[in-house]
């Protein structure tokens, strides 16, 4: 069974940066892709980023240039870099992976999730 841990979360003023940082354990694919999405009270979970284990990146629009989404493959870990806060970046993000079964992608794993408040 895969679980997510993720950390780095906080409070930050508008303009200024946070990493966050999720870890994979258990027995996961070598092929898959992992990634984060966001969620705020009231409004459906939204992808923010995701990379593949081979590199393949997608971002959401609304954090091109602002956000860097990275990996490292040896240990299974997911790291966003994010910059230039705004008010409307705060949320509930969460970590995700799914793996490749050689077919398609399987059901998502999520974790916990972490909040991030950026403050005006």
């Amino acid at each position: 069974q895969v679980q997510l841990a993720e950390s780095g979360g906080g409070l930050v003023q508008a303009g200024g940066s946070l990493r966050l940082s999720c870890a994979a354990s258990g027995s996961i694919f070598s092929i898959n892709v992992m990634g984060w999405y966001r969620q705020t009270p009231g409004k459906q979970r939204e992808l923010v980023a995701t990379r593949t284990a081979r590199g393949t990146t997608t971002y959401a629009d609304s954090v091109k240039g602002r956000f860097t989404i990275s990996r490292d493959n040896t240990n299974n870990t997911v790291y966003l870099q994010m910059s230039s806060l705004k008010p409307e970046d705060t949320a509930a993000y969460y970590c995700n992976l799914r793996e490749f079964n050689g077919v398609s992608y399987g059901p998502a794993y999520w974790g916990q999730g972490t909040q991030v408040i950026v403050s005006s």
